[in-house]
């Protein structure tokens, strides 16, 4: 039974949201230009970019899957948060691929492949961003629905009406504000996040306790549940594609690069990575322990409340049944305060993201020319509406199959294999074009939207499942590094050279 009280956590929710689109709403008059409205006009210091770059990467869908991760493999499910901080420190520390990214002025990544690549290219990157990333968002908002309605106890029946009223909340100040009002209430939102993941950890381990913790992942995991090299699902294929895909988020992920793009200049960038990659560690650590916990405190009995096509997925669901009875009146209104902080500035971002793709670099052959500022922000308004129809429905109907990170990571993968390869050999390598371009776009989109496609096709999903989401991720950082080799090499050089 959940300890949610409507009076109490109810009037913490609701001051917490007042506060949000007061500030949200607020800072809309600034918004006089497209620059401004995607990128903060590149005014982001250094506190406010941390803030929002942590506010922004944790979301409740974060907070399920990482969750899901400590249930499923213990604390060998933190093993993505660690590639992440490695690669966020180290491209902090040396600036690789992010320096001349941030140097350039751009406002998207596809912007800085045209000055390599052609326009041709730069449409191209924008379409299988936007399809990754979208593809990518789609389930945040019922994962999102379904935690906030498990941990109050509300029948799930109502998980339609949270995802509008969560999807239209965000997109009010979103449309109105732009990245203005995202940095504002993501400062509000990280505060809140903070307080109330540490106040809610420190109630678990109080409840469980370091050892017993331990004791669950040894019993119930193995070794498997400490080391990712002998986990059972985990393995060396596992490591490697979190490495890759780690590695390429850091560098083009659009929301992760949006806050070095925004920053007042590359140093700011660069400071903001470095000191936030310790953040990715807890950003898996902390919901980590909370799935732990819940393996250790949950019978098989707790899982009857769940509906009969739910309960297949206990990894999942786990951590907010358990949050659910644990967290007393009070704290229960920082929790849910804090996770709808933590999804507000994750949907927010997300889709200001992609929307700015759409009209910088998928609109641009279509402009003719600089359009007047009015009419651009009205575009970028239309925009992130269109999104967010696009996010409601597509939320409603997706049947999502196995983990959620592995899913996340899948279709992520649909961009940042090829993404990461351009950014790469743009910056780095002289002999690289636009034909090595669209074959590492083409090669590296193929194997992961393949991957989809068998896993949702009855007749395909035990053959998907043997190739498992890791092998079709490494194959497409494989496949785009070799059509950009292979691609760069056959074209022929324009006489003269």
């Amino acid at each position: 039974m959940t300890h949610f009280s409507w009076p109490i956590d109810g009037g913490i929710i609701g001051l917490y949201l007042l506060a949000t689109m007061v500030l949200g709403i607020a800072v809309r008059r600034a918004v006089r230009r497209v620059e401004d409205f995607l990128v903060a006009g590149r005014e982001m210091g250094l506190y406010l970019g941390i803030a929002s770059l942590a506010a922004t990467e944790f979301g409740i869908v974060t907070c399920m899957y990482t969750a899901q991760a400590g249930y499923s493999h213990g604390f060998a499910g933190a093993t993505p948060g660690i590639a992440q901080a490695v690669a966020m420190l180290l491209v902090g520390l040396t600036g690789f691929c992010v320096r001349p990214l941030r140097d350039a002025g751009v406002l998207t990544l596809p912007e800085l492949f045209e000055n390599r690549f052609g326009p041709r290219v730069r449409w191209a990157a924008g379409l299988v961003i936007v399809l990754g990333g979208l593809l990518n968002m789609g389930v945040f908002l019922r994962i999102g629905g379904e935690f906030l309605l498990l941990v109050c106890g509300v029948d799930l029946g109502y998980l339609e009406v949270m995802m509008t009223a969560l999807l239209v909340l965000v997109a009010v100040y979103t449309i109105l504000g732009g990245m203005l009002s995202v940095l504002v209430t993501d400062w509000l939102q990280f505060i809140v996040m903070s307080v109330g993941l540490l106040v809610v950890t420190g109630l678990v381990l109080s409840d469980v306790g370091w050892s017993r913790l331990a004791d669950t992942v040894a019993e119930a995991r193995g070794h498997g549940g400490f080391n990712p090299v002998v986990g059972p699902d985990l393995g060396w294929p596992y490591i490697v594609f979190q490495g890759l895909v780690n590695l390429a988020a850091v560098l083009t992920w659009q929301t992760t690069i949006a806050r070095v793009l925004s920053a007042k200049d590359t140093t700011t960038g660069l400071r903001v990575y470095t000191r936030t990659s310790f953040f990715f560690v807890c950003r898996f650590l902390i919901p980590g322990v909370w799935g732990i916990a819940a393996l250790a405190s949950l019978s098989p009995a707790a899982f009857e409340q769940l509906p009969p096509d739910l309960r297949h997925q206990q990894s999942l669901y786990a951590m907010p049944l358990y949050l659910a009875t644990l967290v007393p009146p009070g704290m229960m209104g920082l929790l849910i305060a804090a996770m709808l902080a933590a999804d507000m500035s994750t949907d927010s971002s997300y889709m200001l993201t992609w929307g700015g793709v759409i009209y910088n670099d998928l609109l641009a052959p279509f402009r003719r020319g600089r359009w007047p500022e009015r009419r651009a922000l009205l575009w970028n308004r239309m925009i992130l509406a269109l999104i967010g129809l696009f996010l409601l429905i597509f939320g409603l109907w997706y049947p999502l199959k196995g983990d959620v990170w592995s899913y996340l990571t899948v279709t992520g993968s649909i961009y940042l294999a090829s993404m990461s390869v351009m950014l790469i050999a743009c910056c780095y390598w002289r002999r690289a074009n636009n034909w090595g371009a669209a074959g590492a776009i083409l090669l590296g989109a193929l194997f992961p939207i393949a991957f989809l496609i068998l896993e949702q096709l009855p007749a395909t999903k035990e053959f998907a499942a043997s190739i498992g989401p890791h092998w079709s991720g490494i194959a497409s950082f494989a496949a785009a590094a070799a059509a950009m080799v292979v691609g760069s090499l056959m074209k022929p050089k324009p006489l003269g050279n």
